[in-house]
């Protein structure tokens, strides 16, 4: 899916860098990648980060799974090379993301860890930041605030993740949270303390 076919093309520089645009917004550009179980909770705890920061004054936006696949990516499926293709898409969309000055944050389940390698060495050192939302299938089963799982169990959605299809753990995440035994506040707290200790972000 991802052979080379446009061969006559040069990339075009810009006049205005990404550390122009970080010096501008006063703080700096990354790719918070959160990766975990459906229902494990990535999309509630980005949808919250984001306003978190937006409240900051800081330039934020959420890349969703399901929303990208409504647009971008409505032309894959969930097969292995397609959940490539697709974590590859969105890599590059995250990077661009970055390059604007934004912090962006994903909530794809992303399972591979090969994939999610692959679009942290398309970013620059510093900028892919992985968050691991770590919850237990038995509790993620128990929301189920969409009903996959229990179709997933009856055989109506093949290949789904941590029921029929592999999930992938991080090995070196820059950040975990657990879902299971963490509030969303906690969750928050970590993340920002992350950004803070970092310098991505001012203290607040």
């Amino acid at each position: 899916m991802t052979e080379i076919k446009a061969t006559n093309v040069v990339w075009h520089a810009g006049a205005v860098t990404k550390e122009d645009r970080e010096r501008v917004m006063g703080h700096k550009a990354c790719a918070l990648w959160m990766t975990g179980l459906p229902a494990s909770g990535k999309s509630t705890i980005a949808v919250a980060l984001e306003k978190a920061l937006w409240d900051r004054e800081i330039h934020a936006y959420v890349l969703d799974g399901d929303n990208v696949r409504h647009g971008l990516n409505k032309d894959l499926g969930f097969s292995p090379e397609e959940r490539t293709e697709n974590i590859r898409r969105i890599g590059e969309v995250a990077k661009l993301f970055t390059q604007a000055g934004v912090i962006n944050t994903t909530a794809f389940i992303s399972p591979y860890r090969s994939d999610r390698d692959r679009v942290r060495e398309m970013m620059d050192a510093g900028d892919f930041i992985e968050v691991f939302v770590s919850c237990s299938v038995e509790e993620c089963e128990r929301r189920d605030p969409k009903g996959h799982y229990k179709l997933a169990r009856s055989g109506k959605i093949p290949e789904f993740t941590g029921i029929s299809a592999p999930y992938e753990a991080p090995d070196k995440p820059e950040i975990t949270v657990h879902t299971d035994k963490q509030s969303m506040d906690e969750c928050l707290g970590t993340i920002l303390a992350y950004l803070e200790a970092n310098d991505y972000i001012p203290k607040g």
